[in-house]
């Protein structure tokens, strides 16, 4: 998904999970109102499990079997999150004065300079 596309990356697959994607004619449609809901369940389910990891993780007495079951669970939270975070990300509008600045782009080191 592009940003320039305008649509939003919705919170759920479709039955071959492909992405499935909303046109915004209006930011309060029902779809649009459905799709903030899931994902904030989405976030809260993932603050859960990241508390509950805490303590399975403290437990010296888990199993091999309950942090694999662990493991699977934070997997989907994980992949969960960063939808959510692709969705909103590209929903974003670009600062006009950051123009040409990449989130990924370093500043620039004088390391190696005398």
């Amino acid at each position: 998904m592009t940003q320039s596309s305008g649509l939003r990356l919705l919170p759920w697959s479709s039955p071959e999970g492909k992405p499935c994607f909303l046109f915004p004619n209006d930011d309060h449609s029902a779809l649009s109102r459905r799709a903030d809901e899931i994902e904030a369940l989405q976030l809260a389910m993932g603050a859960g499990l990241l508390h509950h990891a805490r303590a399975l993780l403290g437990d010296r007495k888990a199993n091999a079997r309950e942090l694999r079951f662990l493991s699977d669970r934070l997997c989907e939270a994980l992949r969960d999150v960063l939808r959510v975070a692709e969705s909103r990300g590209g929903r974003l509008a670009a600062p006009e004065s950051d123009e040409g600045k990449g989130l990924g782009s370093a500043p620039e080191s004088n390391e190696g300079s005398a």
